[in-house]
């Protein structure tokens, strides 16, 4: 195990109860993943694939002491736990589990490249970011995250509920 870093989790679902299905990803990151902030949940429209449910996204920040292989491979099994089956890029998911960044760390790696390649386009990702880190600066970025924020449009997002909602995270 390496010595225990910063990384941020974006948490996305669309089908069933999409809330809870975040909560059980919140559940199952503990111990090996401690999250130590949880963002706002919003409610956006899907991207890429348009002829879908609507998601539920929230970020938390956390700590771990995995390598960054080993977190990836470990948020695949609690999506695979939660129901999440391999299909179509950018389709319909009941949990959705992305590294944001891992550190300071710039990864560029076959099935890992941190940080995530899209975050700059994604306003699910980059609010709930920015509600709980506005001047992080993300490795290898000259803004920080408040700015990219403000040149994208998130006029598609809903505040849903606050922080609290993932206070139940493993009771579902």
């Amino acid at each position: 195990m390496a010595d225990w870093v910063e990384v941020g989790i974006a948490l996305g679902a669309n089908l069933g109860d999409r809330s809870a299905n975040l909560r059980f990803g919140l559940a199952r990151l503990a111990p090996t993943v401690r999250v130590t902030k949880l963002s706002p949940l919003y409610e956006s429209a899907p991207v890429g694939v348009t002829d879908q449910p609507a998601f539920h996204n929230a970020v938390c920040l956390a700590r771990t002491g995995l390598e960054p292989l080993q977190l990836l491979d470990f948020l695949k099994e609690i999506e695979h736990a939660a129901g999440r089956r391999p299909g179509r890029r950018w389709g319909p998911r009941l949990l959705d589990l992305d590294i944001l960044f891992f550190g300071d760390r710039v990864i560029e790696w076959g099935r890992l490249t941190v940080p995530h390649p899209r975050i700059r386009e994604r306003g699910f990702v980059l609010r709930p970011l920015a509600d709980l880190d506005p001047t992080r600066r993300l490795p290898g970025w000259t803004e920080d995250v408040q700015t990219a924020l403000a040149a994208i449009d998130t006029s598609d997002l809903v505040a849903v509920a606050g922080p609290e909602w993932g206070a139940k995270a493993g009771e579902d």
